[in-house]
């Protein structure tokens, strides 16, 4: 039986070889960590060191309760684990299948621990932590991953980044729980309804986090508080943000830049995308192509647009900064084989970002030739980083393997820049990334959802990606509108999607225009920034002129929302709060609320539903209780139940809560 007592605030459980941590951390919130090492790894890697918790411990004879306000755990002399929340709820039960504790009614012959660390060569451990499961339950959370269900409960998961896929492990329970595995390695979960198991292939320690809350938002914010929440977002940022796969000249961006001025329209952001470089690890303008920088970033500024330019974290084995990274140990390392993470144009290997001195480096280069020039905002791409094979236990970072602390990697990513510009004064940071871990957000990560297709079943992805990344921790979200693969703008099939999708857009965290559209125009020379082909058209007059006057529409109906915006980022900012949501989280009493996969709130006042499928002109829209308006025409609703909703190719339904913002969509 295992030996139970009190220690420097927190509840010690040691049993055999096995030390048991459970302390307070944050508000209504425990720290679990289990390790069979002969100290407790010290990282904390996700949480930030908790403010003054403390918790009331009681030591028994049969079993010890530590409890954080809302949440109590308990753990009887079996080492069996059980959460409840104020009211004596059970919340979480480990799910433990032996007989150790023959009174159990769980008593079994079995021989399934909770807490599994199963032996590996080297020394450190495969982890498994299973729970018990309420087929009830729903789950929510977790990050972005290429499928349309909201609920979570019955997926498996796994516990990996990939080009498109965030592993972003927070999940938020109907039960009223959240729970953190705070874990940066490789692995996967199982939501099953007999069973949940976390799994983690190489790891020192088993270590999560859950607080219990009464509505979602407690639940957020609590998890908020432990990890960090984004900056407050600058007023430029809320607005249009235009982007192709690529422009391949400054003159041909500056002439996009001019048209959307000449023609009177909205933009906040125009974007230097990839191969503007001579090679990958040379952090600046090709001069061939981008002969004046200066003059270009200078005209934006003075047509009210600001520069984004894209970062890549590989190093080509021929730029002229590739032996010195590698003979001063900045580059990710290969365990077998030749030294090639990513192989795009030519053999490179990423920067290893958790490493200081490696961020160090790479922020001085783009320092001196991006940001010293007026350059603001970063686009850093392949964040994953993206592998040409995702053979994760073929890499080893400074911090260690890949399988075993790999999924931190865009989290240190996003510390570069955002470090690297505080230090040089700037406020209010944002940079756009591919992927994203628990805490990104507090580095300033706005995450996109990748190299998606163009199409409906590729939108509705995106839509549940969305809502889980928000609930995950990450307010800050967008998506390529009109998806990325394959879309031509003179297929009027595509055109369907663009339109539902850019007026998706409108109502997301920032509305971006990107993709690699079709037909392309080929490589300009075979030399430096000019190898790399280019996408079709991709600005707001490329799809017709019925489209262009959606597009401006929205545009303006974006521009008029700011002050709205503005509000939601606030909210994020101090809280945490999700820009956009799932229904239950404004409306957690309503049943029907945590079942919708269709709708979503931007904000606390605005209802929008957006058209998925092809052909579809009217949407069916359910509406909580209470008055609702309406948008577009102003008619006041009676809400519980469900409306169609009027939905013509132009216009995606909104209805709003608050009658002061009708005036909005008047325009």
């Amino acid at each position: 039986m295992a030996i139970l007592r009190e220690m420097d605030g927190r509840l010690v459980v040691t049993d055999n070889n096995e030390k048991l941590w459970i302390e307070p951390w944050g508000e209504n919130a425990l720290r679990v960590r289990s390790t069979k090492m002969p100290q407790m790894p010290p990282e904390n890697w996700a949480l930030e060191a908790p403010h003054s918790a403390s918790a009331e411990i009681v030591v028994g004879e049969k079993e010890a309760a530590v409890t954080n306000g809302k949440i109590t755990a308990k753990v009887t002399k079996a080492g069996k684990l059980t959460f409840y929340n104020q009211n004596g709820k059970l919340l979480l039960e480990e799910f433990v299948r032996n007989r150790r504790d023959v009174t159990s009614p769980k008593c079994s012959a079995l021989d399934v621990d909770a807490r599994e660390h199963r032996p590996i060569l080297g020394g450190d451990f495969s982890a498994t932590v299973r729970f018990e499961s309420d087929p009830k339950e729903m789950l929510f959370g977790m990050g972005q991953y290429q499928q349309p269900l909201l609920n979570l409960k019955g997926c498996e998961l796994e516990l990996a980044h990939r080009n498109s896929q965030a592993s972003v492990p927070f999940v938020l329970s109907s039960l009223g729980y959240g729970f953190l595995w705070n874990n940066p390695g490789v692995g996967s979960v199982t939501f099953g309804t007999n069973v949940t198991s976390w799994r983690a292939v190489s790891t020192k320690v088993i270590d999560y986090w859950i607080t219990a809350g009464d509505p979602p938002a407690e639940i957020e914010e609590s998890y908020a508080a432990v990890t960090g929440t984004v900056p407050m977002m600058p007023d430029w940022a809320m607005g249009f943000w235009q982007c192709k796969l690529r422009y391949q000249t400054q003159e041909e961006l500056l002439e996009v830049a001019r048209e959307y001025k000449r023609r009177g329209l909205p933009i906040s952001v125009i974007v230097v995308d990839f191969f503007h470089w001579p090679l990958e690890g040379e952090w600046r303008f090709d001069p061939q192509y981008w002969p004046d920088p200066d003059a270009m970033i200078r005209e934006l500024k003075e047509m009210g647009i600001e520069l984004m330019v894209s970062i890549w974290p590989t190093v080509d084995h021929k730029c002229a900064n590739f032996h010195e990274m590698r003979e001063r140990g900045l580059l990710i390392n290969v365990e077998r084989g030749f030294p090639v993470g990513l192989h795009c144009v030519d053999d490179t290997i990423h920067y290893d970002a958790t490493n200081p001195e490696a961020r160090e480096f790479v922020w001085n280069e783009v320092k001196k030739n991006y940001y010293d020039k007026g350059v603001r905002v970063f686009w850093l791409d392949e964040a994953e980083p993206e592998y040409s094979y995702y053979d994760f236990d073929n890499y080893r970072y400074h911090l260690g393997p890949n399988v075993q602390i790999g999924n931190i990697y865009p989290k240190c990513y996003a510390q570069t820049f955002f470090e690297g510009m505080e230090k040089a004064g700037q406020k209010n940071i944002l940079n756009l990334l591919r992927c994203a871990w628990a805490g990104s957000q507090k580095y300033g990560a706005l995450v996109w959802s990748g190299d998606i297709h163009s199409s409906f079943e590729s939108f509705r992805n995106q839509f549940a990606a969305g809502l889980h990344m928000g609930i995950a921790g990450i307010p800050w979200w967008t998506t390529d509108i009109g998806g990325f693969h394959g879309g031509d703008p003179s297929d009027e099939a595509f055109r369907e999607v663009f339109a539902r999708w850019f007026q998706y857009g409108t109502f997301c965290p920032v509305m971006r225009l990107h993709g690699d559209r079709e037909p392309h125009t080929p490589p300009m020379s075979t030399v430096g920034g000019g190898r790399m082909a280019s996408g079709g058209p991709n600005e707001v007059w490329s799809y017709g002129e019925t489209l262009y006057e959606m597009c401006r529409k929205y545009m303006f109906l974006r521009e008029r929302l700011r002050p709205y915006i503005t509000g939601l980022m606030q909210d994020a900012h101090e809280k945490g709060t999700p820009v956009i949501r799932p229904m239950f989280y404004d409306f957690p009493e309503d049943k029907n609320c945590w079942t919708l996969d269709g709708q979503y709130m931007f904000g606390g006042s605005l209802l929008v539903a957006p058209v998925m499928e092809a052909g579809q002109r009217t949407k069916t829209v359910y509406l909580p209780a209470g008055t609702w308006y309406n948008a577009w025409t102003g008619e006041a609703v009676e809400g519980g139940r469900t409306v169609e909703a009027d939905a013509p190719l132009t216009v995606i339904p909104v209805y709003t809560r608050d009658a002061g913002l009708l005036g909005v969509f008047k325009g």
